[in-house]
């Protein structure tokens, strides 16, 4: 079919659309490349190395015989949305094209607003091309397992059956998000519920887990084709983090007291639920969300899985958490939709964790081990970066998965 990719040069975009390709898709990238702008405006880099998307896609082509068009531009821009979609006319819109970090979005006022202007007027733009242009375009969207919070029950998928005062009835789940970030995600949500009702559009709803992982076997053909590992405060996942600190000799420090749990992804299951959802699309006018996750662990497991694989020294540190969550509680998810359409898993298994840790290894003069620092703090409303400099630059600046190891991963 005809896929579009939003945020296609994105840790997850990039390999999406890679995969897809290889797999007989027409496949085109947009971007604005603000997730660069973020290093810039941060002071960090991704650790292993990466090429601008004109140069990736020069040598995918080189390499596979496959052409994937570009689309540079922003989604708040309406013009440019609809232009884009009338000139390629997908089947799909595979859409990652949103400010993914969630302590990026509490650093202060202007980045709380830009994340959520960014996010949800994006979205809304592309809703209102897909209904003015083509209301049958599958639209897959990436969402997040952070809109559900922790709640002190079972967290299902999307939605919950409710009887009260005698009366039943399916409603959404109830949302309890930890940040603007994930609040511009539960709006997200409610926009394309709501346009999906009124327009009927159909949609599916990916809520999705920390993703882990850096290789795919296309990004493994050759090193442009490389994606991101984000390690640093703001943007870096917790396995990343991990394994940074255990290679160049730094304490894994776990937030609190470690209990905080999310579910877990490998990003080879990331592609594989992406190809499941365009391959088994929505019906028309229907909104559904899948649970996108396959395991889940605390921060405290996910420290020690990567204490007991590194061959060297590693231990764990403790410091106070950054963020207001519960750093103990009940976690319990269903995520079988996936499941039933086929997903076969890959779990965080110890050959994993050791080709993280080899990476690591491979690129650790590179690493900026002030970048690890916590620099933003939930409880203030000024700005939250800690230091200029290094992964913190100035109040002064302008602008996922964190300074929480509890990272984003969209």
């Amino acid at each position: 079919m005809d896929i579009l990719v939003l945020g296609g040069d994105g840790y997850l975009g990039w390999p999406t659309a890679l995969y897809l390709s290889r797999r007989g898709h027409r496949v085109g990238v947009v971007d604005n490349f603000a997730r660069r702008g973020y290093d810039l405006e941060m002071g960090v880099d991704s650790l292993v190395p990466i090429v601008n998307l004109q140069q990736r896609v020069r040598r995918w082509h080189e390499i596979s015989d496959l052409a994937i068009d570009v689309f540079v531009g922003d989604l708040t821009d309406a013009s440019f949305v609809s232009e884009t979609l009338a000139s390629f006319k997908p089947e799909a819109v595979v859409h990652f094209a949103e400010q993914r970090s969630a302590p990026y979005s509490m650093i202060d006022r202007k980045h709380a607003v830009y994340t959520q202007v960014n996010n949800v007027a994006g979205t809304l733009n592309l809703l209102y091309a897909i209904a003015e242009q083509n209301r049958d375009i599958h639209l897959v969207k990436l969402g997040t397992m952070g809109e559900y919070g922790t709640p002190n029950i079972d967290i299902e998928e999307g939605y919950i059956e409710i009887t009260h005062r005698g009366r039943t009835d399916v409603l959404p789940y109830p949302k309890q998000p930890g940040s603007f970030y994930h609040l511009s995600k539960v709006h997200d949500s409610a926009n394309i519920m709501f346009a999906c009702r009124i327009w009927g559009i159909r949609a599916t709803d990916l809520n999705q887990g920390i993703v882990y992982g850096h290789q795919t076997e296309e990004t493994v053909l050759h090193p442009d084709l490389a994606t991101r590992f984000d390690y640093d405060g703001v943007f870096g996942t917790v396995l990343n983090r991990f394994c940074v600190q255990a290679v160049t000799g730094h304490p894994l420090t776990v937030y609190g007291a470690g209990g905080q749990t999310r579910g877990m992804l490998n990003i080879l299951d990331t592609l594989a639920c992406v190809e499941l959802a365009l391959h088994h699309p929505a019906d028309p006018g229907e909104f559904r969300v899948f649970n996108q996750f396959t395991e889940s662990f605390s921060v405290q497991e996910m420290a020690e899985l990567v204490v007991a694989e590194y061959s060297g020294d590693a231990v764990i540190e403790h410091s106070q958490d950054p963020r207001v969550e519960k750093e103990d509680h009940y976690y319990r998810a269903a995520h079988t939709k996936l499941l039933d359409l086929g997903l076969n898993p890959h779990l965080l298994t110890s050959s994993v964790i050791q080709s993280m840790l080899a990476v690591t290894d491979k690129y650790k003069a590179a690493v900026d081990l002030a970048a690890i620092r916590p620099t933003v703090e939930w409880r203030s409303t000024a700005s939250g970066l800690a230091t200029s400099g290094s992964a913190g630059g100035s109040a002064g600046t302008s602008g996922g998965t964190e300074v929480d190891p509890l990272a984003s991963v969209n």
